[in-house]
């Protein structure tokens, strides 16, 4: 029956179970707490319990038998007890942790002993009940919440100022408020283990998802933010905000194309580099010595620079669940195996040998204007897909026969077009990225195809002729990779019909195509500069003089 049966009084019945009493067993005094033994009735009610139990095969003689011999053989030892209690008290010390008012309480550099402690932790409990008792949370929060919304604020005017289409798109705002909400939060879990250091947090993961689908200042400007929000939820003051910034610039400046593994880790290291140079210059300033570093943070810092590395697979899970496109995904619908490329290739040859060439121009002309290569380079291989349902009426296809003789200017004029609107299908069909749809429906923009509809004013000079029925239904293109993708195409596709052109033939060429764009109000939209558009026509012409093998041209 457990280690002995006490003896209480009514008084002691209600003692709490906790309580450390001291007992006397034999002739020996020694501390026990309540719990370790039962009383008198409990042990009765046991011993009932378990001779009634059939499963037991307790007989009833001996059953009552166990009743009579349970006796208490354990006595509580009150005046013991009592002297242990009083002698607790007389020695608890009334001064013990006592600061008086200016008191130095441990000079720099000393060793705190425990005397000191207990004059801090004192002096922290007084100073944290002051503070309480003479403000109200309310306030607090509200400081909080003022100072927050500055900085989102702030954020707010920078975007509205240079990247609007984020406030217009839900995804995009949802995207970047996402990382403020986010790193606060784990931030916050992270301040109340007590356990992790709050350095342990890859904030550099922040620029470097945003950098893969924003510009670079967006990403800094992200990450600054998140910084500041997160400074108000830790108590490593400015040394925490400096180094997270100084990483902040290297992450932005430093990471590489998310497919190029080994320059990816190449920018990792150096973030991590970046993070070691800020702790120790920070530990030098504030004490003067290297045995100042905390090192412990370094190896905080250390796992920090792993987990970046979680940057890379959330690149194409922030894609999908955004509507993003990221080169990683450009890299995988370039392949030429994709069932949209393989049937142009096979349906059309001629088309996919154009689009090649397109992608080869518009490509070196993004590349010398800071534009996006890859983007332009995968739009030129899909923009032509719908060509793949009717491709005997287009003349890179042909091979003698044209579809076209026999056919009304206007059929034939409908046929042309539909390919913009057939293709713009197709894409969706196959869940092609919007950034790629975009060059499908942007490549022609609202010219008109002017062979069929020159001929049909020409056969019907009597008639009024309705030009939209002539004009592909756009819209204009945009950005500067759907621009300069609009360019090669008409330049590429122009020059085919040059045969054995000069330097000065494909100059002029190129010339009037940029001209006309101009002219009929093409790149009325675009986000191209005259600058920019001079190095694209510079690019043109110098790869066209390339392909058609253009020799010297000395003088007479």
């Amino acid at each position: 029956m457990r280690k002995g049966i006490v003896q209480l009084s009514p008084a002691h019945l209600t003692t709490d179970q906790k309580f450390v009493i001291h007992v006397v067993r034999g002739n020996t005094s020694f501390k026990r707490t309540l719990s370790s033994f039962a009383s008198l009735e409990k042990a009765t009610t046991e011993v009932e319990a378990y001779s009634n139990d059939p499963k037991n095969g307790v007989p009833t003689e001996v059953a009552t038998l166990l009743k009579v011999a349970l006796v208490p053989n354990i006595t509580f030892d009150e005046p013991r007890t009592t002297a242990m209690l009083e002698d607790a008290i007389n020695n608890i010390s009334p001064s013990r942790g006592l600061v008086a008012q200016g008191e130095t309480i441990v000079l720099k550099g000393n060793v705190v002993t425990d005397d000191v402690y207990e004059k801090l932790a004192s002096y922290k409990a007084k100073f944290e009940s002051d503070i309480s008792s003479k403000k109200s949370g309310w306030v607090v929060y509200f400081g909080y919440l003022l100072l927050t919304g500055l900085i989102l604020g702030a954020f707010i005017m920078y975007v509205n100022s240079y990247r609007q289409e984020i406030l217009k798109n839900w995804n995009y705002l949802a995207f970047v408020m996402i990382w403020m909400v986010a790193f606060s939060y784990l931030t916050y879990l992270v301040e109340r283990t007590e356990v992790l250091s709050v350095y342990v947090i890859p904030f550099c993961v922040v620029p470097v998802v945003v950098r893969h689908f924003f510009t670079y200042r967006l990403a800094f400007f992200t990450h600054v933010v998140v910084v500041l929000i997160a400074g108000f939820l830790t108590a490593e003051g400015h040394q925490f905000l400096f180094t997270q910034i100084v990483a902040g610039v290297v992450a932005v400046l430093a990471v590489a194309d998310a497919r190029d593994w080994s320059r990816f880790f190449r920018s990792v290291v150096s973030i991590f580099l970046a993070y070691l140079l800020s702790q120790i210059g920070m530990a030098l300033i504030e004490e003067g010595s290297f045995g100042s570093v905390d090192w412990q943070s370094m190896g905080w810092l250390a796992f920090n620079g792993l987990l970046t590395l979680l940057a890379f697979p959330l690149i194409p899970l922030t894609e999908r669940m955004f509507g993003f496109t990221s080169s990683i995904s450009m890299v995988e619908l370039s392949d030429m195996n994709r069932p949209l490329l393989r049937e142009l290739a096979m349906k059309a040859p001629g088309t996919f040998q154009h689009s090649l060439q397109v992608g080869n121009l518009a490509e070196a002309a993004a590349n010398e204007i800071g534009a996006d290569p890859l983007l332009v380079r995968v739009g030129a291989l899909y923009h032509y897909i719908g060509k793949t349902l009717r491709p005997e009426y287009f003349v890179e296809n042909q091979s003698g026969n044209n579809p076209h003789e026999g056919l009304p200017r206007t059929k034939s004029a409908h046929i042309i077009i539909a390919h913009v609107l057939e293709g713009e299908i197709m894409a969706q069909k196959q869940r092609l990225p919007v950034s790629i749809q975009r060059f499908i429906t942007t490549h022609h923009g609202t010219t008109r195809v002017e062979y069929f509809y020159k001929n049909y004013v020409s056969e019907n000079p009597d008639i009024l002729v309705d030009a939209a029925q002539f004009t592909y239904p756009g819209p204009l293109p945009n950005s500067k990779e759907e621009t300069i993708l609009m360019l090669a195409d008409s330049v590429e596709a122009t020059s085919r019909s040059l045969k054995s052109p000069t330097g000065q033939d494909i100059d002029n060429l190129v010339h009037k195509i940029f001209k006309g764009k101009i002219d009929h109000g093409q790149l009325s939209e675009s986000k191209l500069t005259f600058g920019e558009l001079e190095i694209c026509r510079a690019v043109f012409q110098k790869m066209l003089r390339s392909i058609h093998h253009v020799r010297i041209e000395y003088p007479e």
